[in-house]
């Protein structure tokens, strides 16, 4: 619910007009990032297709941390961005996280039940905005758009957050532990994803950026910001959603991969490469 009030507020707060091309890029990288988990990641030997999809959503949804991260770099480098691009977050975290829940589950689907028989897309797509981690964030957003939740935000939904967050860490970090020799015969696997991925995902958000430059005057900074957030995996609203989505998938894949080597490498490689690459584009 946190996270979803605070994607609705930013959105709230946002020109919707001028959000809604680069919204719905975000949205496409966000569900691209978790398909190219699941046909590449998901292929190697060794790992099982929920680990791959679960370390997709994780790495196609948002680090608040990275993004504030780039923001005051672009301020530094005097790189011009719109004073929206930060909302564009939920557009590219909620997709991912969902999408690799409904992938997981019609893979569980297709592996447990009738191969014979045609599954059906829609109800599981129904069944997994319908679980309680989903249902919750998009209810967030709503409310954060259509109502005002600021003081109640600040007051109760912020400080209880923090509470929460450091109950779940440590019972996923038990969970890990338990499932830690699952993890060691395909270890190398995943560190190899977590330091490519982030790279690979910064330069499609670049891409997108700068295919809306051409078509709205979306600004290279804001491509820049794009990027990043791209670029970055959830530390923070994506392990929740997808052990509950998810609960097959092995935590110790998806987090260790995200936390251990993705954030770092989208923090101290990512934002200064496209900042670079911002700054040789506008003569500098």
């Amino acid at each position: 619910m946190k996270i979803g009030l605070t994607g609705g507020i930013a959105i709230r707060n946002s020109n919707f007009s001028e959000i809604i091309l680069p919204a719905l890029g975000a949205v496409g990288i966000g569900i691209v990032i978790v398909l190219i988990s699941r046909y590449t990641l998901g292929k190697l030997p060794g790992i099982s297709v929920p680990d791959a999809v679960a370390t997709g959503g994780l790495f196609g949804a948002v680090s608040g941390s990275t993004l504030a991260a780039v923001l005051p770099q672009l301020d530094s480098a005097k790189v011009p961005y719109e004073a929206w691009t930060a909302a564009l977050y939920p557009f590219m975290d909620i997709p991912a996280l969902v999408a690799a829940i409904v992938m997981a589950s019609l893979y569980i689907s297709k592996k447990t039940g009738n191969t014979s028989e045609k599954v059906e897309i829609w109800p599981i797509i129904k069944e997994s905005l319908q679980s309680s981690a989903v249902t919750a964030m998009l209810l967030g957003v709503a409310l954060g758009i259509l109502t005002k939740p600021e003081p109640v935000y600040e007051s109760f939904f912020n400080p209880l957050f923090r509470g929460f967050l450091a109950v779940l860490m440590i019972i996923m970090g038990m969970e890990a532990a338990q499932r830690m020799n699952e993890l060691r015969k395909v270890a190398q696997w995943f560190a190899i994803y977590a330091f490519i991925a982030p790279i690979v995902h910064g330069f499609l958000g670049f891409g997108v950026g700068l295919i809306l430059h051409k078509l709205t005057g979306f600004s290279i900074g804001g491509s820049v910001v794009l990027a990043v957030i791209a670029a970055s995996s959830s530390d923070i609203s994506g392990p929740p959603t997808l052990r509950a989505g998810i609960p097959s998938a092995n935590p110790s894949a998806y987090i260790g991969a995200s936390t251990a080597i993705g954030t770092p490498v989208a923090i101290a490689i990512c934002i200064p490469l496209f900042i670079g690459i911002a700054e040789m584009m506008l003569g500098r």
